[in-house]
């Protein structure tokens, strides 16, 4: 993988977590970092999905690829939110 191959996989996963963070109601206490793993993870797993359902590749911008990935990063964040938060109010 390129520099710019990362550097663009980094900004996807910002922008596809940050997509993904305003679609879930309520506040979610994650780092930036968290936010951007999930969106890149979700945008992966996204394509993937776009791809065998063959909708990845089509004339203009492929819509139902993004929606696919948006839908994920917001499953992301609610789960990593729940499990992150949790993480902290744990008994010892």
């Amino acid at each position: 993988m390129t520099v710019a191959g990362i550097i663009s996989a980094l900004v996807v996963g910002l922008i596809i977590g940050a997509l993904g963070r305003l679609v879930v109601p309520g506040k979610q206490n994650l780092p930036i970092w968290l936010t951007i793993v999930v969106g890149i993870v979700a945008a992966l797993l996204g394509t993937a999905i776009a791809r065998g359902l063959g909708v990845a590749d089509t004339k203009g911008f492929d819509w139902i690829e993004l929606i696919v990935q948006i839908v994920l990063a917001a499953v992301g964040v609610s789960l990593t939110a729940g499990l992150y938060g949790r993480r902290g109010h744990r008994a010892h």
